[in-house]
């Protein structure tokens, strides 16, 4: 505890950052920092010296009116920042003096080791020491929609952020398994808190650019006309110099666009407007044009244009295809697929929410539909055995017992089962064509196959020779607004 106090005091609370937040009057007068404007005020300050207070006073009031509008929309968007805060976790358990214990998580510090099991919010970034098929969720760090499997192994070489199965990061949560982790780093040092930094540092839009660029070249072209107009009156015409000068000067104030400005901030703000409506949170009013001088837009696709909710569409049961909401697991047939899909699973469903890979949670819905809840069924027909998921074969199996003996239920790839269950003729090249109907439909195949067993003692070599059940097909459905 004394050594946490230390690291707390030395690294500061586990928290992003904002930095210094600017005053709404130093806001109010950067709006003021644009050329243009500055040639403006300039052309203000000559009027009223050349006694032409109308053009004076509707210059500055133009002026004025153009900063207001800037500073309230930077005002009202500034609170966007605060929404990586929420992602934060807002407790953590921690090993201090060799016991367990709940903290606040803005007070873990690099150093501690911190205990995760499924449903915790990762609270910072770490290195794990302990793995027992932890699986963490990071579609908001790095857009992987499906949950990250962990391993405690070194990993040789730098490797993308994505690729680092031995890290938990901040911002991330738990969504299966449990661990141990050794914090390297908190707050504004974390990979959320490096977004958080990138936030705060922009770079000029391309309207501002070139708005400056047209007011440098317009300012230019202006005193060059002015100049050579002055010339022209006093050396060929022989006029007063002083009534040249001013002339001069007059017609330089009168080519100004004194509402360029005005114009251009009033149209972006009736675009943030639009875009406010549709939950578009727009920080720079310059950045409205930005958007639509866009012609490619490259986006992620889960979670972004769809829900990240895998929900089950087709079956394949029997020999025919049916829609998931015209099935009926009281159909003898039908029935074993759907007991399969939900014993062959460890995602759990449930008034708190979902825990688990989006794929299991879909076959567990499904259940629920049908008035399967998931944990009578497992109370049912308790696990007494499994083979875990395996990515290098594709397969997961469980082992439970059934009247007559034991059950082996495995679920996986279609194009690995078909080589694991005995099939009739005609059988496979059936069910190869219904595969390859629902991947053209976009749809994400699993397969379920059972056998008996005389035993609850299973080996690899018993996921063969297995009577096949179906085909579940289920998808991303796209969001409403995409």
């Amino acid at each position: 505890d004394g050594e946490a106090a230390r690291r707390l005091e030395r690294y500061g609370p586990n928290e992003l950052r904002e930095g210094g937040k600017k005053s709404t009057f130093r806001i109010f007068l950067e709006q003021f920092a644009d050329f243009l404007v500055i040639i403006l005020i300039l052309a203000a300050v000559v009027s009223a010296v050349l006694g032409d207070v109308e053009s004076t006073v509707v210059i500055l009031a133009v002026i004025t009116m153009n900063a207001i509008l800037g500073t309230v929309q930077t005002v009202k968007a500034e609170a966007s920042l605060d929404s990586l805060k929420q992602m934060s976790a807002p407790t953590a358990k921690v090993l201090r003096d060799g016991t367990v214990v709940q903290i606040p998580g803005r007070e873990v510090v690099p150093g501690d080791i911190v205990v995760l099991e499924a449903g915790d919010a990762v609270c910072a970034d770490g290195r794990l020491l302990e793995c027992a098929s932890l699986k963490t969720a990071e579609s908001a760090l790095t857009g992987e929609s499906l949950p990250v499997e962990k391993a405690a192994e070194v990993i040789d070489g730098e490797v993308p952020l994505g690729d680092r199965k031995n890290m938990v990061f901040s911002g991330t949560f738990v969504t299966y398994g449990r661990g141990r982790f050794l914090v390297t780093g908190t707050g504004m040092d974390t990979e959320m808190g490096k977004i958080a930094a990138l936030l705060k540092s922009t770079s000029k839009t391309p309207l501002q650019v070139s708005l400056d660029q047209f007011g440098k070249k317009l300012s230019i072209g202006i005193l060059i006309l002015c100049g050579l107009l002055f010339a022209v009156s006093v050396l060929l015409r022989g006029e007063n110099v002083m009534s040249a000068f001013l002339f001069a000067v007059a017609l330089a104030v009168a080519a100004i666009p004194e509402a360029l400005s005005s114009i251009v901030t009033i149209v972006l703000s009736f675009g943030t407007r639009k875009m406010a409506k549709e939950h578009a949170v727009i920080r720079k009013l310059q950045a409205v044009e930005g958007l639509g001088s866009v012609s490619v837009i490259c986006s992620d696709k889960t979670g972004t244009l769809t829900q990240n909710k895998m929900t089950v569409r087709q079956l394949y049961v029997g020999g025919r295809i049916i829609p998931a909401q015209e099935a009926n697991f009281k159909d003898p047939v039908q029935e074993p697929l759907l007991r399969a899909a939900l014993l062959c699973s460890d995602a759990t469903v449930n008034e708190k929410g979902e825990i688990g890979d989006p794929t299991e949670t879909a076959l567990v819905r499904l259940g629920e539909d049908f008035g399967f809840d998931e944990l009578d069924v497992r109370d049912q027909w308790p696990r007494l055995g499994e083979l875990p998921f395996d990515s290098d074969r594709k397969l997961m199996s469980t082992v439970h017992r059934f009247a007559g003996g034991y059950m082996l239920v495995t679920k996986g790839a279609v194009d690995v089962m078909l080589d694991r269950t005995v099939l009739g003729p005609g059988e496979r090249e059936e069910i190869e064509r219904v595969n390859q109907t629902f991947s053209n439909q976009g749809l994400r195949v699993l397969a379920f196959a059972c056998r008996r067993l005389e035993s609850t003692e299973v080996s690899l070599e018993e996921e063969n020779n297995m009577l096949f059940l179906g085909l579940i097909a289920m998808m991303d459905p796209p969001r409403a607004e995409s």
